[in-house]
């Protein structure tokens, strides 16, 4: 028999409740929704709590809604994780979420916060960028995200990650600016267009754009270079230092105790047993 959990979904936070989960002291549990965060009306999501240890129950919180706490019933096939199922996508459900567990009789911290928002409520925006879909390494490039339609916030979307809303001073469109570009940003794009008032019902998604970092590779393996060039050069420096040192002790006259300067026939100075030639004339 698959094991049952006892999965509290808080509806609301009265703000009560959310202080009282932070003031748990067992680690936070990771939190992420399945198949993804960005979820077409009407369609199927779960939201996953989990933890590295197995819990005793489960609870989710979601941001400044006043409904009554309900329980449910699920069960798991291993209790260091828990789901909660929205069956059909709708207005009602986009927001902020956060979950917590229980084991024992100690609470964990609160959760990251996972947005949940809900796309195809508007036609879709176009997407375009500037100077166009293949830039070099190192340049800067332009995503414009428009919409026929009035509109004053978009959100930026690469492969499926949503960036925050970005509003916009002049309605129908905006422009997003990536610099400097390197081989992160090569991927695939889409825009979608929202209310301030409701950032969380999304456009349809525009079409998609991809992006192409053209000498990205290139680019990449001559800063490796230069960083191994620099690190050799170093060490051969220092090993040069090591080096001159030794020769200079080998070479070092070992003097004598008691030897003094002693001047010969020839003009020459003997000092310590090496001998100086002398010029003269020089210091007059």
């Amino acid at each position: 028999r698959t094991p049952t959990l006892t999965a509290l979904l808080c509806l609301g936070l009265c703000w009560g409740l959310w202080d009282e989960a932070q003031m748990g002291t067992l680690p936070k549990p990771s939190i992420w929704a399945d198949p993804s965060h960005i979820v077409t009306k009407g369609s199927r999501v779960t939201i996953w709590c989990q933890v590295s240890l197995q819990a005793d129950g489960y609870y989710l919180y979601k941001e400044k809604v006043s409904e009554s706490l309900e329980t449910l019933e699920t069960s798991w096939d291993s209790s260091n994780k828990a789901g909660f199922s929205i069956k059909s996508m709708s207005s009602h459900n986009v927001g902020r979420y956060r979950c917590a567990y229980q084991s024992g009789e100690s609470r964990s911290q609160l959760s990251d916060d996972l947005t949940l928002v809900m796309t195809g409520i508007y036609e879709k925006p176009s997407l375009s960028t500037q100077p166009g879909a293949s830039v070099s390494w190192g340049e800067n490039v332009t995503l414009q995200c428009c919409s026929e339609l009035w509109f004053d916030t978009f959100h930026l979307s690469k492969e499926g990650s949503l960036t925050p809303p970005q509003d916009t001073a002049k309605p129908h469109q905006v422009n997003f600016t990536l610099s400097p570009v390197t081989s992160d940003f090569e991927g695939t794009y889409r825009c979608y267009s929202s209310h301030s008032n409701n950032p969380y019902l999304l456009s349809q998604p525009s079409d998609p754009l991809d992006l192409l970092v053209s000498g990205s590779n290139s680019q990449d393996y001559t800063v490796e270079n230069l960083i191994r060039l620099g690190i050799s050069a170093l060490i051969l420096m220092v090993l040069g230092v090591l080096l001159f040192q030794a020769r200079h002790r080998q070479s070092r006259p070992q003097y004598a105790a008691g030897t003094s300067t002693r001047k010969r026939e020839d003009g020459q100075v003997q000092f310590h047993g090496m001998l100086f030639p002398r010029f003269p004339g020089v210091c007059t």
